[in-house]
């Protein structure tokens, strides 16, 4: 697992991607695979609960675990951001935006957790940054 060195970037790229967990296991929202070349810029991550239930979410820096999105991450250890957090019926929470933003690095993921199934919308903007 590299650190990509970002003094010269040759591209950086915007990205917005989303999931709604359909069970309450931990699951991949975002993946930054081993060897990517990539360093991600976490800009923000929403939580949005669709229910008239409050309902937890966990969200957590995974390492050794760069799984594709929905699956289980698999090796590693999680490092919570934000554990069981309650979100109120019809309302978001913001788990962390551009004043808290931190890097993802090669072979890590950031794996979410719904209190209930098909409740919780989780979004995370970010910056996809190359240095090759």
């Amino acid at each position: 697992m590299a650190n990509p060195n970002i003094v010269n970037v040759t591209a950086i790229y915007g990205t917005t991607t989303y999931l709604t967990p359909s069970g309450t296991s931990a699951v991949v929202l975002l993946a930054n695979t081993a060897s990517s070349g990539l360093v991600y810029k976490v800009e923000n991550i929403v939580v949005t609960n669709v229910t008239t239930v409050a309902r937890d979410a966990t969200v957590s820096i995974y390492t050794n675990g760069a799984q594709p999105q929905g699956n289980a991450p698999a090796g590693g250890t999680a490092y919570p951001i934000a554990s069981t957090i309650s979100v109120p019926p019809n309302a978001s929470l913001v788990v962390t935006d551009k004043s808290t933003s931190f890097y993802l690095m090669e072979g890590t993921s950031i794996s979410i957790t719904s209190s209930f199934a098909n409740n919780l919308t989780f979004v995370v903007s970010y910056e996809s940054i190359s240095s090759s």
